[in-house]
């Protein structure tokens, strides 16, 4: 089967995205078609493990926007999560990896080339190629894997080509409603080969625009108040260094054994005040440090990872669904993340280090 492949260049990344309203219609970019025609025809074909519709959303009241979904079968139907003993587990290629897929559910592989180098089609990966693939257990329209060079079998620990190819796709979406992310082992990931999630959630979320605190100005670092948290901020026209920042610190959290999640967005600037909406069209990049969880994951519980963080609160019962109310999520997601306490000692431990 050929495989498509998006060629894309520094000139092809979307410094504007679109304003609050989510629901508008936004000029789709290429990767946005790309993206969404190839996963809807898949959907058409029964590749995935249900079929997703419309699904049951509302906001929750409060200060913190948090936005729940109910996703039944994503806790029902999913393929079962391995079990993850370490934060720097070995890659077993026994196990389920992405190179066991069908080649059906290959979306397309995505390549950098320089500016004016452009094909559209081709028969096997180039060099620092990206595979997309469908979830089959999707959270949302446009669900997607991103997984770098495959074939090399890294383990779930973010590299920076890796972080590069993830932070380039939010670039390249036209759509500010595009989120991307990364769970690391003991942070909730499910398989045990390298990859980060992509999606569509046209719902805004509080975290694009959340106040945040200067941290470390040479490194760009800020804070995030609830949860706590980084974050740092790249309007495009310097991501190699927000790159290699952003793994300066996820590295010294591996190195201290500490799980984190990573989350992408559109969002505002940094500001200690709230931002101004409509959004401008930088990305926002959180890096959440937080409490181990090894072991494989509950499928029908309520799980603390990406998402979760971010304000998009995935349910897989309606009794969760119709219950849960602000202070509730709070206190649950309070259980993995570092208290105010924590979070001062391992923010003045970094800083040191960087």
């Amino acid at each position: 089967m050929e495989i498509r492949v998006l060629t894309y260049s520094s000139e092809d990344l979307v410094c504007e995205a679109g304003g609050p309203d989510l629901k508008t219609t936004h000029t789709p970019s290429t990767f946005d078609l790309m993206l969404r025609s190839s996963w809807a025809e898949k959907m058409s074909r029964g590749l995935f493990r249900y079929h997703l519709g419309d699904l049951e959303t509302k906001a929750l009241p409060g200060e913190l926007g948090y936005v729940a979904q109910l996703n039944i079968q994503r806790g029902t139907e999913r393929r079962k999560p391995q079990e993850i003993l370490s934060l720097r587990q070995n890659f077993d290629p026994k196990l389920f990896n992405f190179n066991r897929i069908k080649q059906e559910e290959v979306l397309f592989d995505m390549c950098r080339v320089q500016p004016s180098s452009t094909e559209e089609t081709h028969t096997g990966p180039c060099a620092g190629t990206c595979r997309v693939l469908i979830n089959v257990s999707p959270l949302e329209r446009g669900h997607c894997l991103l997984v770098p060079e495959p074939a090399r079998c890294r383990p779930q620990l973010l590299t920076t080509p890796a972080l590069q190819v993830g932070l380039e796709s939010v670039f390249l979406s036209a759509d500010p409603g595009y989120r991307v992310g990364f769970n690391s082992l003991g942070a909730f990931a499910s398989v045990n080969h390298l990859h980060l999630h992509g999606y569509y959630l046209n719902h805004p979320l509080r975290v694009q625009w959340a106040p945040t605190a200067l941290v470390e100005p040479r490194m760009g670092l800020y804070r995030l108040g609830f949860p706590n948290g980084f974050m740092f901020y790249t309007d495009g026209q310097d991501l190699p260094v927000t790159v290699a920042n952003i793994c300066k610190l996820t590295d010294i959290l591996v190195d201290r054994n500490i799980a984190h999640n990573v989350f992408m967005t559109r969002g505002c600037p940094p500001s200690p005040v709230p931002g101004s909406r409509p959004l401008p069209g930088g990305v926002r990049v959180f890096v959440w440090p937080r409490v181990s969880c090894f072991g494989a994951k509950e499928e029908s519980g309520f799980n603390v990872a990406l998402c979760e963080l971010a304000g998009h609160l995935p349910f897989k019962n309606r009794k969760d669904f119709e219950s849960i109310d602000e202070d509730g999520v709070k206190s649950i997601v309070q259980k993995y993340v570092f208290n105010d306490q924590e979070f001062d000692a391992l923010q003045k431990q970094i800083v040191e280090l960087l």
